[in-house]
């Protein structure tokens, strides 16, 4: 159990790493011009959406390595 709770928060970690970027991108802080996300209101919503499963999931993972000690 401990080595899969450690994945989950890898996972985790890597989600609000991509949630940050889309949040962003849709901001118009980062990304290239040309993307879909980029400028685009929805994509800032859906960051958020994705930084936060990310963060339930990095919590989920704690979780099981905290019970299995």
């Amino acid at each position: 159990m401990m080595k899969i709770g450690k994945a989950i928060i890898i996972v985790g970690a890597i989600i609000i790493v991509m949630g940050v970027i889309f949040h962003l991108q849709g901001q118009s802080v980062v990304g290239p011009e040309s993307s879909f996300m980029y400028s685009n209101p929805e994509w800032v919503v859906h960051g958020l959406h994705i930084s936060i499963f990310g963060t339930i999931a990095i919590g989920i993972g704690v979780g099981l390595s905290i019970i299995k000690k």
